[in-house]
């Protein structure tokens, strides 16, 4: 392969992004973690998988940061997972020190490279990214619609009893407990969900959704999810590195699109080989748009505890 990716992180949604990059050959990858021999030993299990799953990308690994350079994408999960009992933003103050550390690194060994960062409180990690980096602010992309997205759809098609792959939804705003999944606009096989799941119901999921993480952590006990995240990651890596120009929601710089100035946050965009190529901004009720400026006002008054 051509094509570099690093992941930042070797811990469970790392390495297991790193797998899937690999398997779907969208390219080679190296895993970049500060516990000795951890990224080595993952990447060597990954690799002697290749034969008997068919890819032909390599996986090495690291604990030299700048083995990241010259990357076409970089990824970042470094950070500590949730407990049970904690917020996203409980982690805030230990994961910006680990965070930007990691962009310090990027910027100066891989100052070309699109960056997705998935580490928690997603949006204000992206934020502190887009200040660290100094990079063109639509090549630095949280990860967090894709996910929280999923979830719904999830969701909606157990309640339901349909296909996964028939259920289209999209869910907006910061990647915490004031997220906006978007009833409006969920469908199945081009079906409003509003006609086929009671309002009450529908109530429960975007419930569910918005506590998507923290049911998963609070079962787990001892760490947080890591399959459907990295399986986000590669949706977007992939639009990025083959062009796709998917529509995705991801945390992208907003520059008055949904009355959001100067903040990343949540929001529909086109995604392709130069990051973020333009948001899209979609006719929003005034209840929905209340509720999308309270997330990124919750946002910004965490990136203000991080005194930039």
């Amino acid at each position: 392969m051509n094509r570099k990716v690093t992941v930042f992180g070797a811990g469970f949604v790392g390495s297991t992004t790193a797998q899937r990059i690999a398997e779907h050959e969208l390219a080679d990858v190296v895993m970049v973690d500060v516990i000795e021999g951890m990224p080595q030993g993952k990447a060597l299990d990954m690799m002697e998988s290749a034969c008997l799953e068919g890819f032909d990308s390599t996986i090495t690994g690291s604990n030299d940061p700048a083995a990241c350079a010259d990357s076409d994408l970089v990824v970042v999960t470094s950070g500590i997972a949730r407990k049970p009992g904690m917020s996203r933003d409980d982690l805030l103050k230990t994961n910006a020190g680990i965070v930007g550390s990691v962009c310090d690194v990027i910027k100066k060994h891989a100052p070309q490279a699109i960056v997705i960062v998935v580490s928690n409180p997603l949006d204000v990690m992206t934020y502190l990214a887009g200040v660290k980096l100094g990079f063109p602010k639509n090549k630095i992309i949280g990860m967090a619609g894709v996910l929280d997205s999923a979830r719904f759809r999830c969701f909606l098609a157990m309640e339901l009893g349909v296909s996964m792959r028939d259920v289209h939804a999209m869910v907006l705003g910061g990647h915490g407990d004031d997220m906006v999944p978007l009833v409006r606009y969920a469908t199945v096989a081009g079906i409003s969900v509003e006609d086929l799941i009671a309002k009450d119901k529908l109530d429960a999921l975007v419930t569910r959704t918005r506590n998507g993480g923290a049911e998963i952590v609070a079962l787990l006990k001892t760490g947080s999810a890591y399959y459907a995240p990295s399986s986000s990651v590669v949706e977007m890596a992939a639009s990025i590195l083959e062009d796709e120009k998917r529509v995705l929601p991801c945390a992208a710089w907003c520059t008055g699109q949904y009355g959001v100035h100067d903040m990343f946050v949540g929001v529909p965009c086109v995604l392709g080989k130069h990051g973020v190529e333009r948001i899209l901004e979609l006719k929003l009720t005034p209840e929905e748009l209340a509720l999308l400026k309270t997330s990124a006002d919750h946002v910004r008054e965490n990136v203000k505890r991080l005194n930039l």
